[in-house]
């Protein structure tokens, strides 16, 4: 896997037509869980697609499921939901992730798949935001604000 800084991503994704595209997969790695969403075509919205479970000895189940997934579903990079929270690279839950990754990449078998990380404390709703040269912006700009609210 090859790490893309999020506003690289994006300005590759505006250089291709839109048929070349491709989708986005977001992955929310938990301890014993990792979720799945998937964008639309336009790569404005995701929705929930499935749930995989994250255990230390099936890291290669996983890479095979992500290989079918990127083929069955037009996939051009991972979206990666990192937790920066208060700024500390080396939170429990952020080295889960980086751990995650990592095992991920040593697979070797999602060598050209793209990724980034990004912060998953605004990931309840977001819009794209193309003309301010932005990936996304956050419609709900509190971290702690409900869904529901």
């Amino acid at each position: 896997m090859k790490f893309v800084k999020p506003l690289n991503l994006y300005q590759d994704l505006l250089k291709l037509r839109a048929v070349d595209r491709g989708r986005f997969l977001g992955l929310d790695v938990g301890d014993r869980y990792v979720g799945l969403a998937v964008s639309d075509f336009d790569n404005k919205v995701a929705s929930p697609l499935s749930v995989l479970v994250r255990k230390k000895n099936n890291i290669g189940l996983m890479a095979l499921d992500f290989e079918h997934l990127i083929s069955k579903l037009s996939l051009s990079a991972f979206i990666v939901g990192y937790p920066y929270e208060n700024m500390q690279k080396n939170s429990k839950n952020a080295t889960q992730v980086k751990v995650f990754v990592d095992d991920l990449c040593k697979t070797g078998k999602l060598e050209d798949v793209r990724y980034t990380l990004w912060n998953e404390c605004y990931t309840t709703k977001f819009k794209l935001v193309p003309e301010c040269g932005a990936i996304v912006e956050a419609i709900e700009s509190s971290p702690g604000r409900s869904k529901n609210e």
